[in-house]
């Protein structure tokens, strides 16, 4: 019997080990990895660089580290690839999966999540597709924007698909629907929304929960959507589009939302307002607590580290300053330079902030002021300095282009 119970201990161990999901942004979404154990400071040129590897596709997609392998996506020519490499560097395999978006900054942006043996991703295109972890193989792929009939912005699918129970989440929006979840094995629809009638937007869709309260947090062109999971029902919604700024269409919306017991804090760039929301007691409604004009993230997303709100706001296309907030209140407690906006991840206690002219800089999170402990700059690759950062096993992954680093940042 003692024999029979530590099998069975030991099954659901492998299980729930198998079935651990790495993604965009760390676990939660929220830009916090749980890494520990690494440096406190950097030599001059930064950590040391222990890898890289070039011809990966175009992107501002993350790439992300799963038990000694990294996956990642770009495009190459009109196709969004995925890519397999193992930590020295050699490319497992390198499939396509989708047409890349056509017109206006079309370079892949969509970051794979892996769930136990297998990857889903999304095209630029709204192709959804789930493959097999080791070898690449196609399992399934459903064409989400073109089946649905989604009303595109100007830059297209961004979207990270969201893997929840037994389901995977889209947020095509227009008017057939709003957001749609597939059965993760088979690919068939599991359920889909109404339409509340906003276009695709860019971010991508996340898990709160908060009491007994569990719901998907879903975003299209105009709306924040509470869903619950089990049946694409939905809880609340809240209009997030500015009608009265005329240069603001609310369709430029990129930011996952962050979350904190029955509080959500929503932003965007482009001079749009910040908001706090409140949820009711029931779990049906939100009300807005408070508004702020200055912490307008652009792309980069945002860190909560005790009590407070940590990012970069958009005063233009190239041009952005720092920002705390406290979150309670929503007061600014400082806004400061350090070359322009950038995105932003956090590990062992410190910031790790990636900005737009390249700098790499690791940032004591501290509400008093902006303190750059570290910092270096990335000189490969080309483009935009867009993607998020990813830390896993003593590792920070970079990517600039076409090129990935790898920096060993544990503290031995």
């Amino acid at each position: 019997m003692k024999r029979l119970l530590l099998a069975i201990v030991f099954i659901v161990i492998v299980l729930t080990a198998s079935t651990q999901i790495t993604q965009w942004r760390g676990p939660n979404r929220d830009g916090q990895f749980p890494d520990t154990g690494l440096l406190k400071s950097w030599p001059e040129n930064g950590p040391e660089q222990i890898l890289e590897v070039e011809n990966i596709g175009k992107g501002w997609s993350s790439p992300i580290w799963v038990d000694g392998t990294i996956y990642t996506t770009g495009m190459i020519d009109t196709l969004d690839y995925l890519t397999s490499i193992d930590s020295d560097g050699n490319i497992n395999w390198q499939i396509p999966y989708g047409r890349s978006w056509y017109k206006s900054f079309p370079d892949t942006r969509s970051t794979p999540v892996v769930d136990g043996d297998r990857i889903y991703v999304q095209s630029g295109m709204g192709m959804l597709g789930c493959f097999n972890r080791e070898t690449g193989k196609k399992i399934w792929t459903v064409e989400v924007d073109k089946e649905y009939e989604t009303e595109y912005h100007r830059w297209g699918n961004s979207e990270t698909p969201l893997i929840v129970d037994d389901k995977v989440i889209c947020s095509p929006g227009g008017k057939k629907t709003s957001i749609v979840a597939f059965d993760k094995i088979t690919g068939e629809l599991a359920w889909k929304t109404k339409s509340l009638g906003g276009a695709r937007a860019y971010a991508s869709a996340t898990i709160y929960e908060y009491k007994d309260f569990r719901y998907i947090l879903a975003v299209i062109g105009t709306h924040l959507i509470a869903l619950k999971p089990e049946t694409g029902e939905i809880a609340w919604s809240y209009k997030y589009l500015n009608s009265d700024n005329p240069k603001q269409t609310g369709l430029i919306w990129t930011n996952t939302p962050v979350f904190y017991e029955d509080e959500i804090f929503l932003t965007m760039g482009y001079d749009h307002y910040a908001v706090m929301l409140k949820m009711d007691s029931t779990g049906t409604s939100v009300t807005e607590k408070f508004i702020d004009q200055t912490f307008d993230n652009h792309h980069h997303g945002v860190i909560l580290h005790d009590g407070h709100l940590y990012g970069s706001n958009w005063q233009n296309n190239k041009r952005g300053k720092w920002i705390c907030m406290k979150w309670d209140t929503g007061e600014i407690v400082y806004v400061e330079n350090w070359d322009t906006k950038g995105a932003i991840v956090m590990a062992d206690g410190l910031l790790y902030c990636y900005n737009e002219k390249g700098n790499v800089g690791l940032v004591k999170p501290d509400p008093k002021e902006f303190e750059v402990i570290s910092q270096f700059k990335i000189t490969k690759g080309a483009g935009p300095h867009w993607a998020h950062p990813f830390i896993a096993d003593g590792k920070l992954l970079l990517r600039h282009g076409d090129v990935l680093m790898v920096y060993d940042i544990k503290d031995d």
